[in-house]
C-alpha cells in the first residue's frame, strides 16, 4: 500500500478546499435535522476492509454517528466526495476508490476544480461477488442541471454553488 506522505497533501490548492467548504455549508444546512451528518476533510474512518488502517476523505455524509472508536468512525459512510489535486489524483482514482468500493460505500464523487467536472461512481457487485466501481455519470457545464446526490435525492447543491470559486 502506497501511504502518500504529509507533506504531499499539504501541496492542495486553495480552490479544493473552498470546493470542499461549498458542499459542507450548502448540504450540510439541509441535512442537519436528521441523523446523518456531513463533514469535512476532518474525520477520520477505520474499517476492517481496510486493515484498520486510518483514511479520510474529502467530504463524507454518515448516517451512523454511534459507530466509533475513540477519535475515528468505524460506520460506512453512504456518500464520499475527493476533490482531486495534483499530489493525491492518482490515489483518489486507484487505491482509495477501491478501499472505498471494498467498505461499501454507497457514492463515490471525484471532483476536479480544475475541469470542473463532477464524476458519480456508484458500486456494484460482478459475477464472482467482487465489488467494482463504474461511472454512473459525469457532470460538467453541459449537463450540469443533473448534478444531484444520488444517494440523497432531497439534498441539493447545484453545479455553480459546488464551483462558487472566487478569482484569486
Amino acid at each position: 500500500m502506497n501511504i502518500l506522505p504529509v507533506e504531499s497533501f499539504s501541496k492542495t490548492y486553495l480552490e479544493h478546499s473552498i470546493v470542499i467548504h461549498n458542499f459542507v455549508i450548502k448540504v450540510g444546512s439541509q441535512i442537519k435535522d436528521s441523523l446523518c451528518r456531513v463533514f469535512g476533510d476532518t474525520v477520520q474512518y477505520e474499517w476492517r476492509e481496510n486493515d484498520y488502517k486510518v483514511i479520510v476523505p474529502d467530504v463524507s455524509i454518515i448516517c451512523n454517528m454511534r459507530d466509533r472508536k475513540n477519535i475515528s468512525f468505524t460506520g460506512i459512510p453512504r456518500f464520499v466526495m475527493e476533490v482531486l489535486s495534483d499530489s493525491t489524483e492518482k490515489y483518489d482514482r486507484g487505491e482509495k476508490m477501491q478501499i472505498y468500493a471494498k467498505a461499501g460505500i454507497g457514492e463515490y464523487w471525484i471532483v476536479d476544480w480544475r475541469k470542473k467536472q463532477v464524476e458519480i461512481y456508484l458500486f456494484d457487485f460482478d459475477e464472482n461477488d467482487m465489488v467494482y466501481p463504474y461511472l454512473y455519470k459525469t457532470v460538467t457545464r453541459e449537463n450540469a442541471e443533473e448534478l444531484g446526490i444520488v444517494m440523497f435525492p432531497n439534498l441539493q447543491i447545484t453545479f455553480d454553488e459546488l464551483f462558487d470559486i472566487p478569482e484569486f
